[in-house]
């Protein structure tokens, strides 16, 4: 790389202007695009992207001051709380519900029950995806059919919290019971209870097959994998299985419903898809979706959990029967069996690899148990294959296959990396595996593989669809490895002087995906005051992340304006502009691509005004510093006298309005090099992790501390998903976790350190070269410490969780 290839980077160093190229490679899969107006600029000459400003709710939020959803309570004096009835057996049939001695009971606003007349009876699914939705429409807002404990089957509205619980405590369900099965592989048996009956799913989805409890059989092939594993080659085959892992959000499932002096259904509801939310109780409750109003206030924790639609459909449905605000917020206990959790898998890898080390088939199988429904249920399990798969773009013949099957066990649904943690995990401790086997370098041995600039993504492609067969056009993998290696001190490593130590290190690469290709639409509108300050209005949906922050640097950079001066409104479905909602890290890419292109909306028509009052042609004025300037003559103007001339002028008058929206088939993968430090007690099995170091490309960091924050939280979820149980469930399919005490979090003490690495390169497709940095991290802990174990005492642990038990069992059956 020559130094005519760099340019400076944020905070010092070089972004490497080799790994994202356009030449002759990319004439098959053209793509066209508008430059960012800011391009021009170097990271570190700019002037709101690319630095580390405060996050625009974080004093709101250390004071106290920031509302979520259940402080709007002591707005409506009138207001009832909800709570729900849930079935207490795993799969069943209501016979009866007696609820006279609830309705007896003073406080008590009302009873429902699935045959009431507020209570829906039409189908749906709570995933919060784009119309019409990849997901079986197989729920009911309360049940007759139960399937899993946890089932809603009654709801309750009452003066206060503890009436509530006391009447829920008071209905008696009467059920007939029907057999159940817990176990994936079980369910998928011919003999095996069956969950849904002729006519319970509409929507059915590809593969489909209820008499097996199978929701979707999926698959695809790209060349002749059979071909390659029946030659002479080493034919490696291993089976990993993954936890059923809680959210945690702190915030847990909150949503209040009213009717206003308009007779509108108002939503205020911790979600991470006002949008969708609102079509979906559109269509439950036949209410035009103009007659409903979803906003989303400060969000404590979503992970995907939040998007779908858990609780919403309960508080509209007993507020329409009580005529007052209702409030429904989940129990701590709910969230664990009665929520969402990651889809448990058991995942099988096999490669087909010649004696020179070249790969030249990786055949993938995952089994997905998706609980009782099939929330999120396919396009999950896709991305087991379409996400980890890619990173290995140079071997010929690949192919995926997964079965998503039900199971009388709590719901499953979108959980941050959404199906990638568990494919890699199958794939990078597999590869690893191989490595070892074959006596080559496990980074090397990946090295020859993975992905680069230029490289035409036919794996992904091989499953169809939008987006399918896209062009690398960013790829900082190399970088990624090489910095990873150095903070992790992967060339220096030292052995304990106990003989009984052993230290390890082990890797693991990621890719995940930016937006959904060609199935993704953000739109935002910025407004100029006459003093010159600015409201932004977005349907992007900041959830904790620090999105609103995000789209402000991003309006501020092209406004030339600062931050202060810019109020963001965002996820109000009655005046913030449409939006898919805060998933598939798509917010930045997706919602910041639209406010930068409002942002240029507005901008032109100030310098418009610029050039009127500087008497100057418009070419030659730029923005900033809260002005518009000439580039000519240095003449300048505030953009408050533009915002007054504009608003009050003799001659004209204009109220100054951006207008932008976006939507591609493109999906730029992120990438990331994940390393881990540890040490193993070959008598017992314990180990210390002594340091996690991951690398991560996202293309350029809007906000670098905000990016690196979220890194940091990824990578403690993807260590917690290595070495906690999740949630564990009883022979009934019953959640055994009611409380956090019980669930085994890491706290922050029982957390190794975990360095962050932003490799910054630039994404063509991307605000100001920027894609998505939140989730892939999040797939990275779990390969990396079962190779790292296998590094330090040459025992492989391929059933999460990682314990000192199971690593004594390996070390004990080797000497056996």
């Amino acid at each position: 790389m020559s130094n005519d290839d760099e340019t400076a980077k944020a905070d010092g160093g070089t972004v490497s202007q080799s790994e994202t190229v356009e030449d002759e490679r990319f004439e098959e899969h053209p793509l066209e695009w508008d430059e960012p107006e800011n391009n021009d600029k170097a990271p570190g000459e700019r002037d709101t992207v690319s630095h580390r400003t405060e996050k625009y709710d974080d004093r709101k939020l250390v004071t106290g001051q920031a509302k979520y959803t259940a402080d709007y309570e002591e707005r409506y004096p009138d207001l009832a709380y909800a709570a729900v009835v849930r079935s207490e057996i795993p799969h069943g049939r209501v016979t009866g519900i007696d609820t006279s001695a609830a309705e007896a009971m003073d406080g008590v606003e009302a009873v429902l029950t699935p045959e009431s007349d507020t209570v829906p009876d039409a189908k749906y699914t709570s995933a919060g995806q784009s119309y019409p939705e990849p997901s079986p429409w197989d729920m009911r807002v309360l049940n007759e059919h139960v399937r899993y404990i946890g089932d809603p089957i009654a709801a309750v509205a009452a003066e206060d919290r503890a009436t509530a619980t006391a009447a829920v405590e008071a209905i008696e369900v009467s059920y007939e019971e029907y057999d159940y099965v817990t176990d994936p592989e079980d369910a998928f048996n011919e003999d095996a209870p069956q969950l849904f009956e002729d006519g319970e799913v509409e929507n059915e989805i590809v593969g489909h097959d209820y008499d097996r409890n199978r929701m979707a059989h999926i698959g695809g092939e790209l060349g002749d994998v059979d071909g390659a594993l029946d030659d002479d080659t080493h034919v490696h085959e291993t089976e990993w299985e993954t936890i059923r892992q809680s959210h945690a959000n702190v915030e847990k499932h909150t949503s209040l419903a009213y009717t206003d002096e308009d007779d509108r259904h108002v939503l205020i509801t911790s979600t991470q898809v006002p949008n969708h939310t609102r079509r979906q109780l559109a269509h439950l409750f036949d209410i035009p979706i103009r007659d409903i109003r979803v906003t989303k206030p400060r969000v404590g924790g979503g992970f995907g959990g939040k998007q779908a639609m858990v609780v919403e459909p309960i508080p509209l449905a007993l507020s329409l029967a009580t005529d007052r605000p209702v409030l429904y917020e989940a129990s701590r206990e709910e969230e664990f069996y009665a929520m969402r959790s990651r889809h448990p898998m058991k995942v099988k890898a096999k490669t087909a690899v010649t004696d020179d080390g070249d790969i030249e088939a990786i055949d993938i199988y995952a089994l997905s148990n998706t609980g009782a429904y099939g929330s999120h249920g396919m396009t999950v399990a896709g991305n087991v294959g379409s996400k980890p798969m890619p990173l290995y773009s140079k071997v010929p013949n690949a192919r995926f296959e997964a079965d998503i099957v039900h199971t009388n066990t709590p719901q499953t649904g979108a959980m941050r990396g959404y199906g990638a943690p568990q494919g890699t995990l199958a794939l990078e401790g597999h590869l690893d595996e191989v490595a070892r086997d074959l006596g080559l370098d496990p980074i090397e041995f990946r090295r020859r593989h993975h992905m680069e600039v230029g490289d035409l993504d036919e794996i992904a492609g091989m499953m169809g669809g939008e987006g399918a067969n896209r062009r690398i056009r960013s790829c900082g993998l190399d970088e990624c490895i090489e910095r990873g290696k150095d903070a992790i001190g992967y060339d220096d490593l030292e052995q304990p002087d106990a003989d009984h130590l052993h230290r390890g290190i082990g890797m693991a690469l990621s890719a995940q995906g930016t937006g959904v290709a060609g199935d993704e639409l953000g739109a935002a509108q910025i407004m100029m005051n006459e003093d010159g300050s600015f409201h932004l209005q977005v349907g992007g949906v900041d959830i904790g992340t620090g999105a609103d922050t995000a789209f402000l640097q991003i309006a501020a950079e092209v406004l030339g304006c600062d931050e202060d001066d810019i109020i963001v409104k965002s996820s109000d479905t009655d005046v913030t502009p449409f939006d898919y909602g805060a998933y598939a890290s798509s917010t930045t890419y997706i919602s910041g691509m639209a406010v930068k292109k409002a942002a240029e909306d507005a901008k032109e028509r100030i310098l418009d005004w610029g050039a009127k009052l500087l008497e100057e042609p418009v070419d030659v004025l730029e923005t900033g510093d809260g002005t518009v300037y000439s580039e000519r003559s240095g003449n300048s103007v505030t953009l408050e006298d533009i915002g007054y001339e504009a608003a009050y002028g003799d001659d004209e008058r204009e109220h100054i309005l951006g207008k932008g929206t976006h939507c591609t088939e493109e999906s730029p993968p992120p990438f990331a090099a994940q390393f881990a430090d540890v040490t193993v007690d070959e008598t017992t099995g314990e180990f210390e992790v002594h340091k996690l170091v991951v690398a991560v490309d996202c293309g350029v960091a809007i906000n670098p501390g905000m990016a690196e924050g979220q890194i940091e939280g990824a990578n403690h979820m993807s260590y917690e998903m290595a070495v906690s149980e999740g949630i564990t469930l009883d022979d009934e399919g019953r959640a055994e976790i009611a409380d956090f005490d019980e669930y085994g979090l890491p706290s922050a003490t029982e957390t190794p350190p975990i360095e962050s690495i932003l490799v910054e390169t630039h994404e063509p497709t991307g605000p100001f070269g920027a894609k998505s940095v939140a989730e892939v991290p999040t797939n990275t802990v779990p390969p990396a410490l079962s190779n790292a174990v296998r590094d330090a005492v040459g025992v492989r642990i391929r059933e999460m969780p990682i314990s000192a038990e199971k690593i004594k069992a390996r070390l004990d059956e080797r000497k056996a």
